[in-house]
């Protein structure tokens, strides 16, 4: 049996996992990042967190076939080096990270973007893994029974994500820009919402958790009736879960909310579909209203695919599967290793 390492650089934490050759998850752990303290001192501390998740497993360096470490972007991944990086700081910007990771862990890691390596994972070994490419026929659509070879997912949360996977592979684009697609621009009005980036019209502008909360605070201020309006302050401390659980307990105003989200995050869609035309697309990350598992999510997903049928060609909209993503929190390090596998 082989052994695969998988690092996942964050903002707040870092998770650590290694995986057998079958995807299946052997240890984890997570070490907070301290991006205050730059990144030398965090490759250390990560590879403290290192030794303790293959000290856990049973394990050596010798017994790690392969390892690899994902990061947020943007970067340049040919290059092992971040570029300018807003969520982790000065201290970071155009830093050797990923040859700095490998001296400090003592094991050669490849290089990949965070959103890339989720999405890898949710292909190997999550929703991508058994799920079956469909086909449109006379008389309408039908499941084949072969793998799906291309997915994108979208990872929704403070911004939006995207990974994407073509003929099994990561796609990293020319420059390794490939999976900007919260950046897309879905919006040329001359009132259109900034993104975070300071740039107007953007797609994280409309169907991120950061926009949910934005666009809530404008209607409470409006005046509105709605039992918003007395969680106001909740917003900052809890997010767009305050949205969620009001929709639940019967409010029409966040309820509606909820459904420009899934309008706003259908347009984008529509346009991966009809540039990519990939076998899945699938929503992961912390903004999915409970996904599968919740009454909440499967509204939002049904609304999704609605606007989807509305606004994308009948084939695209029959052929792409769009859904809730499985890994959770997991997937960055999992991909992170799965892409490293893929690279022996």
């Amino acid at each position: 049996m082989k052994y695969y390492l998988g690092i996942d650089l964050g903002g707040t934490n870092t998770k650590i996992g290694i995986l057998d050759e079958n995807g299946t998850i052997v240890a984890k752990g997570s070490v907070p990042t301290h991006i205050q303290e730059g990144p030398e001192a965090a490759c250390q501390r990560i590879a403290g967190g290192v030794d303790e998740v293959l000290k856990q497993a049973g394990l050596t360096r010798a017994d790690i076939a392969k390892a690899g470490l994902a990061s947020a972007g943007p970067m340049d991944i040919p290059g092992r080096t971040l570029r300018e990086t807003a969520n982790l700081g000065e201290k970071w910007k155009y830093c050797p990270i990923a040859d700095m990771m490998s001296e400090a862990c003592g094991i050669y890691l490849e290089f990949a973007n965070d959103a890339s390596a989720a999405a890898f994972a949710e292909y190997w070994v999550g929703k991508g893994k058994d799920a079956k490419k469909h086909t449109v026929n006379q008389q309408g659509v039908v499941t084949l029974d072969k793998p799906i070879t291309s997915m994108v997912l979208l990872t929704l949360g403070t911004g939006i994500g995207c990974g994407i996977i073509i003929n099994k592979m990561v796609y990293d684009g020319e420059h390794s820009q490939g999976g900007e697609y919260g950046h897309a621009l879905i919006d040329t009005t001359p009132n259109a919402r900034i993104c975070g980036c300071g740039r107007p019209g953007h797609y994280e502008a409309y169907g991120s958790a950061t926009a949910v909360i934005s666009r809530t605070k404008e209607i409470i201020d409006s005046g509105v009736k709605t039992s918003l309006a007395a969680r106001r302050a909740d917003l900052d401390e809890i997010g767009a879960k305050v949205v969620a659980e009001e929709a639940q307990n019967g409010d029409e105003v966040a309820m509606q909310i909820i459904l420009d989200t899934a309008k706003y995050l259908a347009i984008g869609i529509v346009t991966l579909m009809h540039t990519i035309d990939p076998d899945a697309i699938y929503l992961g990350g912390a903004m999915t209203f409970g996904g599968n598992e919740s009454e909440l999510g499967r509204t939002f997903i049904k609304a999704i695919r609605d606007e989807i049928k509305v606004r994308a060609l009948p084939t695209c909209s029959a052929t792409t599967i769009v859904d809730f993503a499985a890994l959770g929190g997991d997937a960055g390090f999992i991909g992170a290793a799965g892409i490293a596998k893929a690279m022996e």
